[in-house]
């Protein structure tokens, strides 16, 4: 230390790249433990003989992914990724980004993982490596970086939304909305599902608070007791649905609804729904 100045740590752009490629992989591969324990607690609620078969079948299907290190799912999905840089962290070697997305690249070419993604939205060629990645970054105290990798299928992307509610509307119209979506997209998102909600801040606030909150443990219920209220209520209203596992029928058709909120405008209540699908992909590595 000089002049009371702390050195930064370092970290290479090179250890970034393995750790996005591994964990690329690995969120293809295994399939969460909390996602087991909730497909094992559907098993004894489902009351569809269709629906536990479904269940028993998804099981397996994890267990042969992850013992033969196989995709859990052909759809391999969007890289989404979370950096969290810590301010004292400097990266040498290289751009932080490039790395990410090399990381993506090596990961989905050497796990033999679908490449989805097209370079264009209107021209549709695809990039044939699945870069450029969708990356989050937040700056954060500290000496680390952390590194969530969530890959996302389209079928659950594409039955998101989002919707400006007049704050009058309040819990009611929150509640309205969220159903109304989960219903309007029945089998589409490969149910049983697990619901994202972003409530406040911003229309685009909104919909990162709704992808952040399919980070949060499977289940795990908000600090804040009315938020978590309402994600128990949430759960219980969309699992009286119907639509069941892979939309066949049955009562689990979510296995969690997480919630997260932000500040918001006194003229506004954006809220908004990214639904994943039964694989609830992501794995984090901390460097």
């Amino acid at each position: 230390m000089q002049g009371g100045i702390m050195p930064l740590r370092t970290i290479e752009a090179a250890t970034i790249t393995a750790t996005v490629a591994d964990l690329c992989m690995r969120a293809n591969y295994e399939l969460g433990e909390e996602v087991i324990r909730a497909f094992e607690e559907a098993l004894t609620r489902e009351n569809s003989l269709t629906g536990k078969d479904i269940l028993q079948q998804l099981l397996e299907n994890a267990r042969i992914a992850r013992e033969e290190s196989v995709p859990m799912c052909q759809d391999t999905g969007f890289a989404v990724v979370f950096l969290e840089v810590g301010q004292e962290v400097c990266v040498t070697g290289g751009d932080l980004y490039e790395a990410v997305n090399q990381g993506v690249r090596q990961g989905y070419t050497e796990g033999y993982l679908r490449k989805s993604i097209v370079n264009h939205p209107l021209i549709r060629q695809n990039t044939g490596d699945n870069t450029p990645a969708v990356i989050h970054t937040r700056i954060v105290p500290g000496d680390r970086i952390k590194i969530t990798v969530a890959p996302k299928g389209g079928g659950s992307e594409n039955m998101s939304g989002i919707r400006m509610l007049k704050p009058a509307e309040g819990v009611e119209g929150i509640k309205k909305f969220v159903i109304e979506q989960v219903k309007n997209a029945g089998p589409n998102p490969c149910p049983p599902i697990v619901v994202g909600v972003g409530i406040g801040g911003t229309f685009e606030k909104a919909a990162l608070l709704a992808k952040e909150a399919l980070l949060r443990p499977l289940g795990q219920p908000s600090p804040l007791p009315d938020i978590a209220g309402l994600e128990r209520e949430l759960l219980e209203d969309i699992n009286g649905l119907g639509i069941g596992p892979q939309g066949l029928g049955g009562r689990t058709t979510a296995l969690a609804v997480h919630i997260e909120i932000y500040p918001c405008h006194i003229a506004s209540l954006p809220v908004a729904v990214n639904i994943n699908c039964h694989a609830s992909r992501h794995k984090e590595a901390i460097l």
